[in-house]
């Protein structure tokens, strides 16, 4: 039963700082912003390490999509001597080397997991820990990512083999010798099917539709840094599909369908291997999986095939398990939060880091860090929510988790030039609603063990 704190146990007193849930890429990003306005933070991560995904989550060969020059923080480069794509080695590193130049390690307390996360008077929250410590803090700041939640298929049928998902590949061995299917058409998918073909007996990659696949580089150069901040999404849909044709052809060159959706509409696949491999007769392409039996699997095309390891490359659940049911507003991939951040009726709450944008991480995140400090001093000003503020004014709930890198700068932009007309408008809000408050009985429910326990990281 989650009780009144104070009847229970101490609970320790940190009413004037914000507390950040993870310290990986964003979770960092975000610590640094705080501590350069000079506000008070504490950080936790249940890991025993800084880094998130790229230190606990992704395979040994693995290396960025995006390049260095766009996924490093602007104020922060990267090393010289790294490549244009850097290795899971190199990221690592690399964060590390961020987290001791600014000094955060101090603020960072590991192997800290969080249970549960709910409102008490004064619109304060209430932080449990899986010891059963809890904290009051003013504000909670989710920078717990999106790479952790694993989403499986529903398969019909039995399998006699070994059936794991992408986050539980960590080296080529797993893969040596076996006849692999991998199921997905991701970047993850795509980079394990192209392992596969080096090192396994047999390599399948099974697609419920087919995606476009585009080269990480172009003449040389990376694909991410030829979009340019002026470029709107039509001129850059335009540019990569004469880089497909160019690099690839089509989709038939390969015996594959066109896909059904538009260049940028998903995550995109950048991809070199794959094509390649197709060609070579190394990567068998098939459609979904209807059935499984014993050591065969049937695809929707009647097409049967035997393996000894399946690969569920099926991308992850957005999850806020420490949260309320009330708190948990996401449909599908996306939280329905507004300014991307910020809930409408409860305070002190902020989602960083759930969306997806096609490259960039550490220069959206140095950007966003900066304009997110000065929302959370507006915030310390008024007493109703942020969200609510960019409700009246018009703003918009999110329809999708993906987002155009250079579309999200120029809106950052835009609201850093209009920031001293959204504190006007903030104040005036927040006269029409003098008697605000977040419900402090939220989350007083028994939890009968539905509080999830499972290890959360930074991403």
């Amino acid at each position: 039963m989650v009780k009144e704190s104070s009847k229970t146990q101490k609970i320790f007193d940190k009413t004037h700082k914000q507390l950040i849930i993870g310290a990986g890429f964003v979770g960092l990003g975000m610590a640094w912003a705080l501590k350069t306005a000079d506000i008070p933070y504490d950080q936790v991560d249940a890991s025993d390490d800084v880094g998130g995904n790229w230190y606990h989550g992704v395979y040994e060969t693995a290396h960025i999509i995006s390049s260095r020059k766009i996924t490093q923080f602007s104020h922060f480069p990267m090393p010289d001597n790294y490549p244009d794509f850097p290795s899971a080695q190199n990221m690592r590193d690399y964060l590390n080397a961020f987290t001791d130049y600014f000094d955060l390690r101090p603020q960072i307390e590991l192997n800290r997991t969080v249970n549960y996360v709910r409102p008490v008077e004064n619109n304060l929250w209430e932080v449990t820990f899986a010891d059963g410590e809890q904290r009051i803090y003013k504000g909670v700041v989710m920078c717990n990512g999106h790479h952790w939640c694993k989403r499986f298929p529903k398969f019909q049928g039995e399998f006699y083999g070994n059936i794991i998902h992408s986050k539980d590949y960590k080296h080529p061995d797993q893969l040596r010798g076996q006849r692999v299917l991998v199921i997905g058409g991701g970047n993850s998918a795509c980079d394990l099917a192209a392992e596969a073909a080096r090192v396994s007996a047999k390599s399948v990659l099974s697609m419920r539709e087919s995606v476009w696949f585009i080269p990480k580089s172009f003449a040389g150069v990376p694909i991410a840094d030829l979009i340019k901040w002026w470029m709107p999404q039509w001129f850059q849909r335009l540019m990569a599909h004469g880089i497909i044709r160019l690099s690839f052809g089509t989709h038939e060159n390969y015996g594959l369908s066109k896909p059904k959706y538009r260049v940028f509409d998903k995550h995109p696949t950048l991809n070199n291997e794959v094509p390649y491999y197709i060609n070579h007769g190394r990567i068998i392409p098939k459609p979904a999986v209807r059935q499984l039996d014993g050591w065969e699997v049937e695809f929707v095309d009647g097409s049967r095939e035997a393996f000894d390891l399946i690969v569920c490359a099926t991308g992850y659940y957005v999850a806020y398990p420490f949260l309320p049911p009330e708190l948990q507003r996401i449909e599908g991939a996306v939280v329905k939060c507004y300014g991307g951040s910020f809930f409408d009726d409860y305070k002190g709450l902020y989602f960083i880091g759930w969306g997806q944008a096609r490259g960039g991480v550490g220069s959206l995140i140095a950007a966003y860090g900066s304009l997110f400090t000065r929302y959370l001093k507006l915030q310390d000003e008024i007493n109703v929510p942020l969200g609510l503020v960019f409700k009246e004014i018009g703003q918009q709930l999110p329809k999708t988790h993906l987002g155009d890198p250079q579309q999200i700068f120029r809106q950052l932009k835009l609201a850093d030039l209009l920031f001293s007309w959204l504190v006007k408008k903030a104040h005036q809000v927040d006269n029409q609603y003098p008697n605000f408050s977040n419900n402090p009985q939220l989350g007083l429910i028994d939890c009968g063990g539905s509080l999830s326990t499972s290890t959360l990281h930074g991403f």
